[in-house]
């Protein structure tokens, strides 16, 4: 596929069929529509984070779908970009659970930088239309990854917000860890996800795996 890392490609079991239809489907869709993120930030979050340094997965559903909005970073927005409500509510948590003060910003680059792998299950999407490239073949490539990560020896933390992530489980075996919890969307934060410290949880599961909890702050 174009643009996909190749410290990532040679780990990952594609379809060529099914790449070659999805890559189409995309072309298709930019040629007559504003298809989010930009071409060249599909991969993003693949770039920002090669394979043997992911030590976590926040795992989103597709890119937010606003102007300006997606970069390739699940839940993460460039600076400068007003933090949409899924964002604002997550790292309002963070505050309330791990301490981290919220920055003036959205974006969650330095996260990726320290191992937090930042994925969505569907890396492209039509504009103000959320969920319009599901089903179109990103699954496959994201399952990929998944399983990618699944098979290193060194194990890892999967943390599965919302219905959707956690459909993801089935792919996912011990020696990782998975930490499930409601997703932090408006319609769902105040049903379980403000109060749940999940950060607190990934970063126990870290501990429990021999390593250290992350370090969340942004600046």
């Amino acid at each position: 596929m174009r643009n996909l890392p190749d410290g990532w490609r040679r780990h990952l079991v594609l379809d060529e069929r099914v790449c070659v239809a999805l890559e189409r489907f995309v072309d298709a869709e930019r040629a007559g529509r504003r298809v989010f993120p930009p071409a060249e930030l599909v991969f993003a979050a693949l770039e920002a984070t090669p394979i043997d340094a992911v030590r976590v997965v926040l795992l989103g559903q597709d890119p937010y779908h606003g102007p300006g909005q997606a970069h390739g970073l699940a839940f993460s927005v460039p600076r400068g970009v007003r933090r949409p409500p899924s964002l604002a509510n997550l790292l309002a948590e963070l505050e309330a659970d791990r301490g981290v003060r919220a920055p003036d910003h959205g974006c969650l680059e330095a996260w990726a930088a320290r191992g937090v792998l930042l994925l969505n299950t569907s890396l492209t999407v039509r504009e103000a239309e959320p969920g319009s490239h599901a089903r179109r073949g990103w699954e496959h490539v994201t399952d990929a990854v998944i399983d990618a990560l699944v098979a290193r020896p060194r194990p890892l933390v999967f943390a599965l917000w919302g219905a959707h992530a956690q459909k993801k489980q089935r792919r996912i075996r011990a020696p990782h860890r998975i930490v499930r919890g409601v997703h932090p969307s408006p319609l769902s934060a105040h049903r379980g996800f403000f109060g749940s410290r999940p950060f607190a949880a990934i970063d126990a599961a870290l501990v429990e795996l021999g390593g250290a909890p992350m370090d969340w702050r942004l600046g």
